[in-house]
């Protein structure tokens, strides 16, 4: 494709400011079979259901047949031939039969349960014997451990590690690998069955060893790449959509870089990326990045400013490649300038308005209990009622004329206001002069206080703590677009990365969960329990 069809391509398909994620999944429609294409002789001829459901059904048997013979098989002269018949043949599947396949691979080529247990006992009958020998014949019981032991960790590994371990070195078996692995996250997210989530971690884990850093390229992605690798870019930009030609442009050209990780498995396709502005200053906001004057030359830059990290495989959730990607960039840019000395990032708050709409409608409800039972003896509610709202915060809340707003109670009527239509209070100063106090100190406290398993609720946050970075700077109003307002009410995050703390930061972090934050962002919240890990502070 060249730059003109790329320019086609953009025309017809992007929409400015959509925020649409792309559907990851490759799973075909569910509704029915997979898409015929008729013969001259039967082009007019209506196709009857079962006549479908018969193809479907022939379909799955031959890709269960060459699945079954590219796991058992050691004819390596025909596997090559075998693999690509359940590679054409699976992506064919319909999604019912594609789940069928799936259920069929966790099952029935999982391990071999008896084998382990009978490998088990004879563990344990060899210890009692080495108990009752006490000490005599030391190798031959020594001898008998090893023995058993090799079985054992044989007898553990599924028979499906086979079928992935010959498509990891099949010519073009890695995307189907990856392909696999989102159709099994797809149905996972309706159905939570216990194979199919033991296949899940088994193919994450080989996929994580497989796509080491070692087995990637990182490449500076330009202008002047393939158009089918631009358009790859466009397509999964999941963070800012790219909104035309020109604007792919502004992000490839001065002042601007995009790095992908790169596999040669997987030509063309960068399987995550990230772009970078060069600036004098930390932006505080994305138009900054996005829409301003044309950038400054870059020698005078002192700033790298990752804006956006996209995956392109949905198969490969949940393995960290953007921890490597983000530290070999910086790595990259310091050696080619060294006079950028800060590497932060403008990131989004995703979980921020969901988490607190919910917390202002389970108060607001308490808050309706609470005074109800006022007049008398039950105090239930009164126990799980929390203060969402400063005093001052309330009462300008309240103070508000109901033509803007209605509601019992300062926690009803922000509920209100940031559930209304089209976010009208983004658009009126007095509101957004009354919501910005309580909206910038609850959002601190969601990113600070806010915990799942320990770690950070936001998954942005996560992410960038887990890779060593702090919480440097939040701000106001830094996103005004309908997606940014619908997620954390425009408010977006600086996450800094200092070099010289990166790995202090991840490893505690990783160890006991402590978010490390500049007492600015600190001074939004109230100081922790003694019981609670502190939060550290950089003067």
């Amino acid at each position: 494709m060249n730059k003109r069809s790329l320019a086609v391509l953009l025309r017809a398909r992007m929409r400015p400011n959509n925020s649409a994620k792309l559907a990851f999944s490759p799973l075909p429609n569910r509704s029915g079979a997979r898409a015929m294409q008729p013969s001259s002789d039967n082009a007019n001829k209506p196709q009857r259901s079962d006549d479908i459901y018969s193809i479907c059904f022939i379909d799955f048997e031959h890709v269960h047949d060459s699945m079954h013979s590219a796991i058992s098989m050691n004819k390596t002269e025909v596997l090559d031939t075998v693999l690509n018949d359940f590679s054409e043949g699976y992506f064919s599947l319909c999604y019912e039969n594609r789940r069928r396949l799936l259920l069929v691979l966790a099952k029935e080529y999982d391990l071999n349960r008896t084998q382990v247990c009978e490998l088990i006992k004879q563990y344990l009958g060899v210890m009692g014997e080495e108990a009752q020998s006490a000490g005599h014949e030391e190798d031959g019981v020594l001898g008998s451990f090893y023995r058993i032991e090799r079985n054992l960790r044989h007898a553990l590994k599924p028979m499906y590690e086979g079928l992935f371990e010959r498509l990891n070195m099949h010519p073009g078996g890695l995307k189907v690998l990856t392909s696999l692995r989102a159709d099994i996250l797809s149905i996972l997210a309706e159905e939570n069955i216990a194979s199919l989530r033991a296949l899940d971690s088994y193919l994450k884990e080989k996929l994580g060893t497989w796509l080491s850093p070692a087995a990637l390229e990182l490449h500076q992605i330009t202008w002047d790449d393939p158009a089918s690798l631009l358009e790859k870019i466009v397509a999964y930009e999941a963070v800012h959509p790219i909104s035309n030609l020109l604007d792919l442009k502004r992000r490839l050209g001065v002042g601007r870089r995009c790095f992908g990780y790169l596999h040669a498995a997987i030509p063309g396709e960068p399987l995550i990326f990230i772009e970078v502005a060069l600036l004098k200053n930390v932006a505080q906001t994305i138009q900054e990045v996005l829409w301003d004057d044309p950038p400054i030359p870059e020698c005078e830059a002192t700033c790298a400013l990752f804006y956006s990290i996209s995956s392109t495989q949905r198969g490969l959730a949940g393995i960290n490649l953007g921890k490597f990607l983000i530290k070999r960039v910086i790595t990259l840019v310091k050696r080619d300038m060294p006079h950028i000395s800060t590497f932060a990032t403008i990131s989004p708050i995703p979980g921020f308005i969901q988490w607190l709409l919910s917390k202002l409608a389970s108060q607001s409800k308490l808050a309706e209990v609470n005074d109800i039972s006022q007049s008398s003896a039950d105090r239930s509610g009164s126990a799980f009622r929390e203060n969402i709202l400063e005093p001052e915060e309330e009462k300008a809340l309240m103070d508000l004329s109901e033509e803007f707003v209605a509601g019992e109670n300062g926690m009803e009527r922000m509920l209100n206001l940031l559930t209304s239509k089209s976010h009208e209070w983004s658009n009126f100063a007095p509101l957004l002069s009354i919501l910005k106090t309580p909206l910038l100190r609850l959002c601190a406290r969601y990113l600070l206080r806010e915990k799942k398993r320990g770690k950070a609720l936001d998954s942005v946050a996560n992410f960038h703590l887990q890779n060593g970075a702090m919480i440097e700077r939040i701000n106001w109003m830094a996103d005004r677009s309908e997606n940014g307002l619908h997620q954390s009410a425009g408010i977006m995050v600086n996450y800094v990365y200092r070099l010289e703390n990166i790995e202090e930061y991840a490893q505690s972090y990783f160890s006991t969960g402590q978010i490390h934050a500049s007492d600015d962002v600190c001074r939004y919240v109230e100081p922790l329990n003694e019981h609670q890990p502190a939060t550290d502070k950089r003067g």
